[in-house]
């Protein structure tokens, strides 16, 4: 018993009493509300500091592979929390990649990284197309493009259409000139139509800015990745003159074609409701020479 008593004692003296460690508190916190901007976006930058040091600002750069972008100093609120705001806009952000955000307090420095896509430059292209034709010759077609490249123009006179192939890494705009002895569209009461705009096989709206007796002036707006514009008539020039017209009655998926004594086509759709063989109302107007 008194050994047990001595050996309990022996333990007890040597026994060193533990206490929990508390956590240690950062003295500068630094965040972003997000991880990825894109050109334009507001980028707000906040966090807080343990202890306010008077007349101490908070100091905020942004680096870009190791050269400094944007520098700004403010001063924290009284309850240690600071909040700041940037523009993710050119001249400062410019290129691509991972951006690295530090923030110092005194001696202190906390850093983080997000990263930022610039956008792209939209390409300006004025130019004019070669267009063949297929009975043998061409037509110059000018055009303004900004956002894209026109990669190919195909002519299709039987169907009174032209399609031009484009490339567009953006969305943008491309006006044409086009010359109405080659592709137009008219009114049996010889009054300009509009034309039928197609992107990708879906009919959209356009504008035209200005017309004469020469050309007309559209103007289209694409949308990224879009890869094929249809610009459809109701007259194809096949490079002569004096056409042969007929009465455009309504468009509808069936047409007839007639060809023109003097080397033009004029279309002549189908009565809405009858499609193929069958009996068609057509208007005939003959140039007199």
């Amino acid at each position: 018993m008194r050994f047990l008593l001595v050996i309990g004692m022996i333990l007890g003296f040597f026994t060193v009493p533990v206490f929990a460690q508390s956590s240690q508190i950062q003295f500068l916190t630094v965040m972003t509300d997000n991880n990825h901007y894109d050109e334009g976006d507001t980028i707000v930058i906040s966090g807080q500091v343990e202890t306010v040091i008077i007349n101490t600002p908070l100091i905020l750069q942004i680096f870009f592979d190791g050269n400094l972008v944007d520098i700004v100093q403010f001063f924290p609120a009284p309850d240690g929390k600071y909040s700041h705001t940037l523009i993710a806009e050119k001249p400062l952000w410019k290129n691509p990649g991972e951006y690295l955000v530090r923030v110092s307090y005194d001696e202190e420095i906390e850093e983080t990284t997000i990263t930022y896509t610039p956008k792209q430059e939209n390409p300006e292209t004025i130019n004019t197309f070669e267009v063949q034709i297929p009975t043998g010759g061409t037509f110059d077609l000018p055009y303004f493009m900004l956002g894209g490249e026109i990669k190919d123009v195909i002519f299709d006179p039987n169907n009174f259409t032209l399609f031009i192939q484009i490339e567009s890494p953006n969305e943008g705009t491309v006006s044409f000139k086009i010359p109405r002895e080659s592709l137009d569209a008219k009114k049996s009461s010889g009054q300009d139509e509009t034309f039928i705009i197609l992107i990708d096989g879906i009919q959209i709206p356009y504008n035209e800015i200005e017309s004469n007796s020469q050309f007309r002036f559209i103007t289209i707006n694409f949308e990224e990745d879009d890869s094929e514009i249809e610009i459809r008539g109701t007259f194809a020039g096949l490079g002569t003159s004096q056409p042969v017209a007929g009465e455009l009655l309504s468009l509808d998926s069936s047409a007839l074609v007639i060809g023109g004594l003097s080397g033009m086509i004029w279309m002549i759709p189908a009565v809405t409701g009858f499609v193929g063989a069958g009996i068609y109302l057509v208007k005939f107007r003959t140039n007199k020479d």
